[in-house]
C-alpha cells in the first residue's frame, strides 16, 4: 500500500527554494512564527553537498522547523520522515526529527510522542541523516504512534543542546512505506494502526471498533501482545488473534464471523475463560444458535459457574446448542463435595417445604438431602437463609416433625444452578470426563427440554445429570453413553445415579449405560423409555442386583419399550409423596413395559425383573400392561420376573384392574405370570366342584377374580352319559383366593380349559 501511488495523496513538503513562508519557527499550525524575512535562517542556493538548502541558527533551547502544510495522517498509513543536515560553525547541537499532531477539528492530539530519536552533531562538514517513522499505530520501528485521532501533522525538526551553532539542512522528504507493515495475510488490518497500546493497562476498546469498521470485509489482525478491552465488543469481520485479551466479567465479546471456542481460546489463552466469554456471548442473541468447540478439551480445575458468567442473566428460554468439544475435571481439591447436618422442620401440609432450619447458611441450593423418611434424589432447590426455610424438589414421605437432615452439595463440571430458569439448550457430541472426581452437569432450578444427543458421560463420581428443581421438564437424552467409574465394584457398593428428573415429559432413547447403581430416578409423568441398553451387574456369585430404573411416582404414565435391561430391574414406587396412604388419588398404573429383553446372571432365585414397593397402605394396580418381553436367566434360575416389596406395605390385590401380563418369553423362570392366564384341567372321576389352582401364574400373587371363558376341551360325562350343562364358577376361593372352582349340576368327569383373570373388567 502507498498513498501517494493509490490515492494520490501529496505528503512530501515544498523546497526550501519555493519560500521559508511556509516553514514555521513554532508548531506550524496556523499563525505561526515563520522564517520568512527570519534573521536566523536563509536560504542557501549552492551548498556542495546539498545544493539548495536551509542555513539555520540555534538561538533557543529547541529550535523549531515545521512544515506548515498539512501532511495527512490515517490509520494504517506510516511515513518515514527523513533529513540531512550538517554543522557549519559554532556549538554542537542534537538533531532530530519531530513535529504536531493534530486531530479533525484542528484540536491538538495529547498524550502521543511528537519527537523522534535524537543524534548529535560531533563535527563540522559532516553530513548526518537523521529519521523517523510515524504512523497511527504501535508497531515495530515506528517512533511516533500517534492512534487513530490523528488525521494530520506538521512535520519537521528540532535543534536541541547549546546555543550558537549554525547549521545547513537539506529539503525535508517524506516516503510513505505503509507496504512495510501491510500483514502476511493479504487484506489484514492492525488494531495498532488504530491507537491500540496492547500494554495490558491502556483500554484498547476504541482501537478495536475503529479497526472493525475500517476492515469492511478484511480480516481485522490482533497482534502480540495483551489488549485491556473496557467494555463490550462486536466483531463484525474475521479476527486473528496473534495476542490475548483481557476484559471485565460483564464485558462480551462477540466474533460473529468465527464465533466458535477455538477462536475465543485464540483470544484470551486460557480454555476455561475462553468458554465462559463464548458461552456468555451465545445467551445475548449474537445472531448465532450454537457455539462450535472445535473439538477442543476444557480441563477444569473447579465448578464452572454458568450463570456467573452470562452475568447479565438469570433467565434464558431460546434453544442454543454447545457442540463438539469435551469437559475434563482435573485434579483439584474443589472437587470435594461439602456435607452439613442440620435440624429441620417438615409439615406434611406443606410438602416442598423445611423449616425452622438451623445453620441455613451453610447450605447450598442443589444440596442432596438425605435422613429419616426422605426418598432418593431429593434435593434442596433454594435456600432463605433470612427466613430459615428450605424449599426442596419433592416431598417426604415419612418426616413429620422435626430431625436431622443432611444436605450434600456434590460438585459438577457444568453447573446451570444460578439460573432462575433456563429452556432448550443442546448439547451436541459433548463429552465429559469426571475422571471419578466431578459430577457431570447440575441443571437450573427451571426450564424445558435440556437435550443431550450423541454425548459421552464418562466416570462421574456420583452423578451426570442432577436436576435440583424442575428444568428437567422435557429432558431428553438420545445415543449417549454413560460409563460409570465403579465397574470393579460389586453393585451393592455402588453410588453414583446417571439422571434424576422430577417433572414430565422425559425422553430417554437409544442410550447406552454401564455399571452405575441406578440409571434414573424418575418422578414425572409421560416419560418414554425406548431402544436403550443399561447393564448394572457384577461377578459375585448370586451377587446383589438393584434397581436401574425407579418410577417414584403411582401413576407413572411411562412406556419403557424396546430395552435391553440387563443384571437390573425397574422398581416402581410412591416415596415422594407426603401421605403415601391410598386414600382417592390414582394407585399404581399408567405404565407399560412391552418389546424388552430382561436378563440377569448368576442371581438369587427372589431376584425379579419388576418389583412394585408401596410406602403406604392401601394401594393398588390398575392399569399395567407387561407383554412381549423375553426373559432369559444365565447360571441359575428365578421364582418370579415380578414381586412386591412389602417394607412398609402390601398391595391390594382386590382390586387390581386392566393388568396384562401376556406374550412373554421365559427362560429359567420357575413361575411365569400370565394375565388372562388360560389353564387346562383334567377331573379323572366325578366330582359336582372342580378345582383349579392358579396360585403360580398370577402376576404379584394376585387373586383370581374373573373368569373370561370355560371351554370343554373333550366330552364332559357324568356316569355313561354326556353332559351338556355349562358349570358356574366361582373366583377367589382357596386359602389365599387364588383358585377357581367350577360347579357342575350333577357329578362329572372330563376336561376343561379355563381362562381367569387377576382384574376386574371394570
Amino acid at each position: 500500500m502507498n498513498k501517494a501511488i493509490t490515492d494520490g495523496v501529496v505528503f512530501q513538503p515544498t523546497p526550501f527554494e519555493d519560500g521559508l513562508n511556509v516553514w514555521s519557527s513554532q508548531d506550524g499550525t496556523p499563525g505561526s512564527n515563520t522564517y520568512d524575512s527570519s534573521s536566523t535562517a536563509a536560504f542557501v542556493p549552492a551548498d556542495q553537498d546539498f545544493g539548495g538548502c536551509l542555513e539555520l541558527q540555534k538561538t533557543s533551547s529547541t529550535t523549531k522547523l515545521r512544515f506548515m502544510g498539512q501532511t495527512p495522517m490515517e490509520p494504517g498509513c506510516y511515513l518515514l520522515v527523513k533529513a540531512k543536515v550538517k554543522l557549519i560553525s559554532g556549538a554542537f547541537p542534537s538533531v532530530r526529527i519531530a513535529g504536531w499532531a493534530g486531530k479533525a477539528n484542528n484540536a491538538p492530539v495529547t498524550g502521543v510522542t511528537v519527537v523522534g530519536p535524537s543524534k548529535t552533531l560531533t563535527s563540522y562538514g559532516q553530513v548526518v541523516e537523521v529519521r523517523a517513522i510515524v504512523g497511527s499505530g504501535n508497531r515495530g520501528g515506528v517512533d511516533m504512534a500517534w492512534g487513530k485521532d490523528a488525521a494530520y501533522g506538521h512535520l519537521g525538526l528540532d535543534l536541541t543542546g547549546p546555543n550558537g551553532g549554525i547549521v545547513r539542512i537539506d529539503d525535508i522528504t517524506i516516503e510513505d512505506i505503509s507496504t512495510l507493515y501491510v500483514d502476511e495475510l493479504m487484506g489484514a488490518v492492525d488494531v495498532r494502526d488504530f491507537g491500540a497500546v496492547g500494554d495490558g493497562v491502556t483500554d484498547d476498546h476504541d482501537a478495536f471498533e475503529a479497526a472493525d469498521t475500517a476492515a469492511n470485509g478484511r480480516e481485522v489482525l490482533v497482534p502480540e501482545g495483551t489488549f485491556f478491552v473496557g467494555g463490550s465488543i462486536t466483531f463484525q469481520n474475521r479476527v486473528r488473534f496473534v495476542g490475548t485479551l483481557d476484559m471485565p466479567v460483564d464485558a462480551r465479546l462477540t466474533l460473529l464471523k468465527d464465533f466458535n471456542l477455538p477462536s475465543y481460546i485464540d483470544a484470551f489463552g486460557d480454555e476455561v475463560l475462553a468458554f465462559k466469554k463464548a458461552f456468555q456471548s451465545l445467551l445475548n442473541f449474537n445472531d448465532h444458535e450454537s457455539l462450535d468447540m472445535g473439538g477442543r478439551r476444557v480441563q477444569l480445575i473447579e465448578p464452572l459457574d454458568l450463570q456467573a458468567a452470562v452475568h447479565n442473566r438469570t433467565q434464558f428460554n431460546t434453544r442454543r446448542v454447545i457442540r463438539n468439544g469435551m469437559f475434563q475435571a482435573d485434579p483439584s481439591t474443589a472437587w470435594d463435595s461439602e456435607a452439613v447436618t442440620a435440624t429441620a422442620t417438615y409439615s406434611n401440609s406443606n410438602g416442598l417445604r423445611l423449616t425452622n432450619v438451623t445453620n441455613a447458611a451453610s447450605i447450598q441450593p442443589g444440596s442432596l438431602i438425605t435422613g429419616s423418611g426422605v426418598g432418593r434424589e431429593v434435593y434442596a432447590t433454594s435456600v432463605d437463609v433470612a427466613g430459615q426455610e428450605i424449599t426442596i424438589s419433592r416431598p417426604l414421605f415419612d418426616a413429620e416433625g422435626t430431625q436431622p437432615f443432611t444436605f450434600t452439595r456434590h460438585k459438577y463440571m457444568l453447573d446451570f444452578s444460578g439460573f432462575a430458569k433456563n429452556s432448550y439448550l443442546q448439547f451436541d457430541d459433548v463429552e465429559f470426563q469426571g475422571n471419578a472426581r466431578a459430577s457431570h452437569v447440575l441443571l437450573p432450578n427451571a426450564g424445558l427440554c435440556f437435550h443431550f444427543r450423541d454425548c459421552h458421560f464418562n466416570r462421574p463420581n456420583f452423578k451426570c445429570v442432577t436436576s435440583p428443581g424442575s428444568a428437567c421438564q422435557g429432558l431428553m437424552f438420545d445415543r449417549c453413553q454413560f460409563l460409570s467409574a465403579e465397574s470393579q465394584l460389586r453393585v451393592q457398593d455402588r453410588v453414583s445415579i446417571v439422571f434424576n428428573s422430577n417433572k414430565n415429559d422425559i425422553k430417554i432413547r437409544d442410550c447406552r449405560i454401564q455399571h452405575f447403581r441406578h440409571f434414573g430416578v424418575i418422578c414425572g409423568t409421560g416419560s418414554v423409555i425406548s431402544g436403550n441398553h443399561w447393564f448394572h451387574g457384577d461377578g459375585e456369585p448370586q451377587g446383589e442386583r438393584v434397581a436401574g430404573l425407579i418410577f417414584t411416582r403411582p401413576n407413572a404414565v411411562a412406556l419403557i419399550t424396546s430395552n435391553y435391561i440387563d443384571n437390573n430391574y425397574i422398581e416402581w414406587t410412591n416415596e415422594h409423596d407426603s401421605t403415601p396412604d391410598f386414600s382417592n388419588q390414582f394407585s399404581f398404573g399408567g405404565m407399560t413395559i412391552t418389546g424388552n429383553i430382561f436378563l440377569a446372571i448368576d442371581v438369587a432365585p427372589w431376584f425379579n425383573f419388576l418389583v412394585v414397593k408401596p410406602y403406604g397402605t392401601g394401594h393398588t394396580i390398575s392399569g399395567l400392561n407387561f407383554s412381549g418381553n423375553v426373559f432369559r436367566m444365565f447360571s441359575g434360575n428365578i421364582d418370579r420376573v415380578e414381586g412386591v416389596n412389602t417394607t412398609y406395605a402390601d398391595l391390594d390385590r382386590s382390586r387390581f384392574k386392566n393388568v396384562v401380563f401376556e406374550g412373554n418369553t421365559y427362560s429359567a423362570i420357575n413361575e411365569p405370570a400370565f394375565n388372562p392366564c388360560t389353564l387346562e384341567h383334567s377331573e379323572p372321576s366325578d366330582s359336582s366342584i372342580w378345582t383349579m389352582n392358579f396360585a403360580p401364574y398370577m402376576p404379584f400373587g394376585a387373586q383370581t377374580r374373573t373368569v373370561e371363558s370355560v371351554v370343554a376341551n373333550d366330552k364332559i360325562r357324568s356316569g355313561g352319559s354326556v353332559v351338556g350343562d355349562m358349570p358356574y364358577c366361582l373366583t377367589g376361593v382357596g386359602p389365599n383366593q387364588d383358585q377357581v372352582k367350577l360347579g357342575w349340576k350333577q357329578a362329572s368327569r372330563g376336561k376343561v380349559v379355563v381362562t381367569a383373570r387377576c382384574d376386574s373388567p371394570t
